[in-house]
């Protein structure tokens, strides 16, 4: 599936996304009007933030799946992180306020009214969070899309706040301890503090582009199965993330005496390899190094008339020695 075909279902994901999120959050505020419940309130709140943040993604996913240009040579995906980023400090902030609003009603608990009609709107809008958070997580896994996964477990927490909601609601409803409905507030504030953070910490990291671990794993089973006594080793292996794009470079140490165009063979089956695993979404540069003396003793190529050594034994190709940037010996 191409990133223009990605990008179309992105969108139409999200609006359709957009759309239970506005009617959610007209329940969720009718159910705090007519209780004048602070937990309630907290809860709709959440529901400003989807709005606001589902609106934020729908841009988002559709200004990453534009193409390249000369401008945006690696495209535009890297706005997703962007997204989920400003979403996870709408949430830290939303909860702030959540927390402000239980203390005042925990110190000053007042009446709450129509409860128990409070309770099923908070149920059936609880429902179709789930059921919509679900959704997007599945629908961004697929597509590999860090908007719609954010988003996606945004609401699915939303969903996990709103059980406790109604759990809250319920023991309020049977004892008429109205103080609980403050500390409800709060408990649901901090809950949206460490979901937010979580959000936020996560998209810094991928702006930094932090390491894939789990990617670049991948990559070192596909090279291994079908490794070539050519290619004598894989290092300063990287891995930079564009929404749903992967950008990856490489050095492979080759014969030294292979010339320019056996090279480039070898270097275009590695990256045929691992287009042909990924798909379109992996964009990959090899640079080609010849091999060294010390190369011999790791070198598995049968019948080489120019090696200087014998050989000894292969180094592994894992996590620390692809991503070295040196060529492997032996320690």
């Amino acid at each position: 599936m191409n990133e223009q075909i990605k990008g179309k279902k992105k969108v139409g994901y999200m609006k359709v996304v957009l759309t239970m999120s506005v009617l959610i959050l007209i329940i969720k505020f009718f159910a705090w009007y007519i209780t004048g419940s602070a937990a309630i309130f907290s809860d709709a709140l959440e529901s400003i933030v989807n709005v606001v943040s589902g609106s934020l993604a729908l841009y988002g996913v559709y200004y990453a799946s534009l193409p390249k240009d000369k401008d945006h040579p690696y495209g535009h995906g890297k706005i997703e992180f962007i997204i989920a980023g400003l979403e996870g400090g709408m949430v830290l902030f939303a909860a702030l306020v959540m927390i402000i609003k239980g203390v005042i009603y925990a110190l000053d608990p007042q009446p709450l009214e129509y409860l128990s009609e409070g309770l099923v709107l908070i149920v059936i809008a609880g429902s179709f969070n789930g059921i919509t958070g679900l959704f997007l997580i599945n629908k961004g896994r697929t597509l590999e899309s860090p908007a719609l996964l954010s988003e996606g477990k945004h609401l699915l927490t939303d969903t996990i706040s709103s059980i406790g909601l109604i759990i809250g609601l319920l023991f309020i409803r049977l004892t008429d301890i109205t103080i609980a409905d403050g500390i409800l507030s709060i408990i649901l504030g901090l809950w949206m503090l460490y979901i937010g953070y979580g959000i936020l910490h996560k998209s810094i990291h991928s702006l930094l582009d932090k390491s894939d671990e789990n990617k670049i794993q991948e990559i070192i089973q596909v090279l291994i199965q079908h490794k070539k006594p050519e290619w004598i080793d894989i290092h300063h292996l990287r891995i930079q993330r564009f929404g749903s794009s992967y950008h990856v470079d490489c050095h492979v140490t080759l014969p030294w005496y292979s010339n320019l165009e056996k090279s480039h063979e070898y270097v275009t089956d590695i990256i045929t390899l691992i287009s042909d695993h990924f798909g379109e979404q992996v964009e990959m540069f090899i640079h080609s190094d010849p091999c060294i003396p010390s190369s011999c003793n790791i070198c598995t190529l049968p019948d080489c008339a120019f090696r200087k050594h014998e050989f000894i034994q292969e180094v592994p190709w894992d996590l620390e020695t692809v991503q070295r940037n040196q060529k492997h010996v032996l320690s």
